[in-house]
Order: C-alpha cells, then structure tokens, then sequence
C-alpha cells in the first residue's frame, strides 16, 4: 500500500492547568527533515521526539509545533525587589551627581531592567511530559492516517497509468511483423539503388539485411518493459515505504519505452511510445509524494 508523504494531523489534551496542542504538517522531501516548534520548558526533550517522528513518519518534509495555555501563567511571574532596588540606587546616585531631577515615574523603567522581572522556572515534570508525548502520539497517528487516504488516492491513479502503459506495450505487438518487413523492403529497396544485382554477393547482402534487422530489434526492450510493469505493480503492494524503489523501477521502464521509440522506425509504434513516455512522465511526478 502507498502512503503520500503530505499529511496533516493534530490533537489536543491536558495537564493539570495547562492545555497543550500538537500540530504537524509535512510535505515530500528525499529524507527525513523535522522543524520542531516547542515552549522553552520543553526544549530539552526534542531529541527523542526526533527519533520518534522519524520512526513513526519516515520521509518527508515535517512541520511539528507545541503550543501551551496555561491558566495560571499570570502567577508565575515575580518581581526581583532586591534587584530593582539596587538599580534604583544606582539611579538615583547618578541624578545626584549630575545634578539631574529625579524622575517619579522611575517605575516603569525599573521593571524593564534586565532581570527584575522573572518567570518561575520547574523542573519539567515527568508526567507532564508523558501528556505530551501521548499529545504528539495522537496528532502523529492522524498524520499517518491523512497520508494512507491520500497514498490509497495516488495509487489507485499510478496503477491506472501502468495498466495503460501495459495496453499501450501489448499494441505495439501487432505492428511488430509488419514493421521488420517494412524494415527489411526499405534496407532492400536502397541496396537496390546503390547496388548492381549482378554483380553483389547475395549471401553477404543477406547477412548486412539480417545484421541491420537485430539492431533494430526491439523485442528485448518490450519483453524487459512488461517485466518492470509486472514488478511495479507488485512492488505497490509491499508494506514500508517503497517510493524509492518505484522510482527506480520507473526509471528502468523509461529507458526501455526511450530505447523502443529510438528502434522503432514505423510511426504507429513511435505513436504509442508518445503515448507510454506520457504515462510515464505523470507516474514519476506522482512518486515524488510517496513515501
């Protein structure tokens, strides 16, 4: 099954007066690439949220942001009286011996000092930080469910478009007789041009005709092209992530439809390659979302 690396998943919960919300996005992206958006209280656990994303999400280009509401966040903050009156000290002494007037309003520069104003700072509790976790688990999960709707999308497309690059390859079949017969009345008719029929070598000329005609063989590129569609459409089904493995594999089925085209000499063959090339082209722009 496929699974697109864009996805969106979100989830909210509690801890004690707090109401904290996970929100991740993600877009495709050749590895793994998380930006992580956490309150400072929670910064020194980012690494293993990393490593549980990664796991959980693998390719992709990730979005996570943590957001906190606290009812109580107005009774965490104090003044550090000590300090501001050191500063007002020093204020004060400055005006005197500048002869300055001192200001009244002294107030609220003070509290705009470096320092006077101070969050209360505690230790991150554990259980606290278990909610979290389960918070981000959660958002992840709908993450993961948004992209296995959006990869069963992209996939029932890209299997349409190998079935019709596997119809467009069995057409090619019933112009392959006629071809190297055109093929061969071409190479004959220009021998016969350059050529005194009495005086060539049938026997040579036989084998130059037979030569030129295998180099312009392309049954081994539509045998290999109808194996790497069958491939590709097993491959569809494995679990994990398999979107490298696809583009690979597409990439093989291009150089044969290429190979084919450039061999084909007869322009209803070279038509349908136009036509596989096409398919082609719109199932790779759609690997680049699978994961």
């Amino acid at each position: 099954m496929l699974v697109s690396m864009t996805g969106y998943g979100k989830a909210n919960g509690s801890f004690a007066t707090k109401n904290i919300t996970a929100e991740i996005k993600s877009l495709n992206s050749k590895q793994f690439d998380l930006t992580v958006k956490l309150p400072t209280a929670y910064r020194e656990k980012e690494l293993s949220l990393r490593g549980m994303l990664a796991e959980k999400l693998g390719r992709g280009k990730v979005d996570l942001n943590i957001t906190i509401e606290d009812a109580e966040d107005q009774k965490r903050v104090t003044i550090n009286q000590s300090l501001a009156l050191a500063y007002l000290k020093e204020i004060n002494l400055l005006a005197d011996a500048g002869g300055l007037q001192r200001d009244k309003n002294i107030l609220s520069a003070l509290l705009s000092m470096p320092d006077v104003l101070q969050s209360e700072k505690n230790e991150l509790d554990e259980n606290e930080w278990n909610a979290v976790v389960a918070i981000v688990e959660e958002a992840a999960d709908a993450m993961v469910r948004f992209r296995e709707i959006e990869g069963a999308r992209l996939e029932k497309d890209i299997q349409a478009r190998v079935e019709s690059i596997e119809k467009l390859r069995q057409e090619v079949d019933a112009y392959l007789p006629e071809r190297l017969q055109t093929v061969r009345e071409r190479i004959e008719k220009n021998l016969d041009d350059l050529v005194n029929h009495d005086e060539a070598d049938k026997n040579r000329l036989e084998q130059e005709i037979i030569y030129y005609l295998e180099k312009l063989d392309i049954t081994e590129e539509h045998t290999r092209l109808k194996g790497h569609c069958i491939y590709f459409m097993d491959t569809m089904k494995e679990t994990g992530m398999v979107g490298k493995k696809l583009a690979f594999i597409s990439q093989e089925m291009g150089r044969e439809i290429n190979t084919m085209g450039s061999k084909a000499n007869h322009v209803a063959i070279q038509k349908l390659v136009v036509e596989m090339k096409d398919e082609l082209e719109k199932i790779k722009e759609q690997l680049l979302n699978i994961s």
